[in-house]
């Protein structure tokens, strides 16, 4: 059977638009510019294709010209709704490149050279496909496995455009145009049109999805002042590098860090003082950390680390922030600010529990606070309750870590 490949792309166009408007409302309703440019492109160019399939006979060169630079503005438009999508800048010089470049062939070429203005059209086409290509697939937080759609279906796109046009000018240059066009990639390159625009969404709603989940997710988990850990966050990323650890049979450390007379600072320059106060100790935290440990905010002044190390260097570490943040000189009002932190440090051998060294942290902590405020302390037991994590292991076959007699 034959099928019409005017009226397959007559389909394709429609199809187009219609996803186009869809994007465009989504846009709109989500305030992201990434689909507003989406929506944008695919109705401007299944306009162009529309009238150019329909009309072109009529049309008059300079119509038809002006309308396959429309399409190619298109094309750099998807191209910059990927790069907008990822946060970088729009390049709107690349918008309008590939239809000024389509324009200076046209005009430059003899008019009876139609292959040859019919591959550098295919050309520009395969060129804003494979820099979309490389837009959508530029996360470097997804796996390749998770990429490789985004990637595929622009290059597709663009091969798809371009192999009948290269095979056509390879084996038959004088008649690559009129072979192409009464070919069966014609009718090839309708269907795939249709797939292109329709995987393309897919990719680009997948992509969005994917985006809000792992925001909201982060919502949760993230402490909105400090922008570290919550006390869920924290207890869940603990508890993947605890089993981490246990596995490999290294230790770890829990730090607990309670600022010092914070109700007395709140009081006394007001609770905005407070808040940067908090900030200013959480940036402290992290840039006296290493990259592999782990800080939340796990109550109102109150923080906490897991670091994968022995005590004594998780002591180090703790006496390395309380000097930090000893030292940074604070005046509000004109006033010198207090900031002293009272530090509890417990450690414990591969596999032990996030919930045993922060209770044992938090006697230290205590210790701390009545020794004087403004020092570290350790604690003295060291915490052993490890029947969770030996069921665990029994289950997966994960090889015990030999760690003694437990204390009561």
């Amino acid at each position: 059977m034959s099928l019409d490949s005017i009226t397959l792309y007559i389909v394709a166009t429609m199809i187009a638009a219609l996803l186009g408007a869809m994007l465009l409302f989504f846009g709109r309703q989500e305030s992201n510019s990434a689909l507003k440019w989406w929506g944008s492109a695919y109705l401007i160019g299944a306009a162009s294709v529309a009238i150019w399939t329909l009309a072109g006979h009529v049309l008059g060169e300079g119509i038809s010209l002006t309308l396959n630079a429309i399409g190619f503005i298109a094309c750099g438009m998807v191209w910059n709704a990927a790069r907008a999508f990822h946060g970088r800048k729009l390049n709107y010089p690349g918008v309008v490149l590939g239809a000024i470049a389509w324009v200076a062939a046209v005009v430059s070429l003899d008019p009876r050279d139609a292959a040859l203005r019919l591959t550098i059209g295919a050309a520009i086409v395969a060129i804003y496909a494979a820099l979309t290509a490389t837009e959508l697939s530029s996360e470097r937080r997804k796996s390749q496995q998770q990429r490789w759609p985004a990637f595929a279906i622009p290059v597709m796109h663009g091969a798809v455009l371009m192999l009948p046009i290269i095979l056509g000018d390879f084996f038959h240059p004088s008649e690559a145009s009129q072979r192409f066009g009464a070919s069966i990639w014609v009718t090839i390159f309708s269907i795939e049109l249709v797939l292109y625009a329709v995987g393309t969404v897919f990719v680009i709603f997948m992509a969005v999805s994917e985006r809000t989940v792992t925001a909201h997710k982060n919502a949760a988990s993230t402490d909105p002042l400090t922008g570290m850990f919550n006390r869920r966050g924290f207890a869940e990323a603990c508890s993947r590098v605890i089993d981490r650890e246990a596995i490999a049979g290294r230790p770890v450390t829990v730090l607990i860090f309670d600022i010092d007379h914070f109700k007395r600072i709140n009081d006394r320059f007001g609770h905005p003082a407070g808040d940067e106060l908090l900030k200013l100790f959480a940036t402290i935290v992290v840039n006296n950390l290493r990259l592999s440990d782990l800080s939340g905010r796990i109550g109102g002044e109150e923080f906490a680390a897991l670091l994968p190390c022995p005590l004594d260097e998780g002591v180090v570490a703790a006496e390395r922030v309380r000097e930090a943040f000893e030292g940074c000189g604070i005046v509000c009002d004109e006033e010198k600010v207090d900031t002293t932190v009272s530090i509890g440090v417990a450690g414990g051998p591969a596999g032990t529990e996030l919930e045993v060294l922060l209770a044992s942290a938090d006697t230290a902590l205590y210790q701390a606070k009545r020794g004087g405020r403004n020092r570290v302390e350790a604690a003295e037991e060291v915490p052993l309750s490890l029947e969770d994590w030996r069921r665990k292991s029994a289950g997966v076959g994960v090889p015990l870590v030999s760690t003694g007699p437990a204390i009561a």
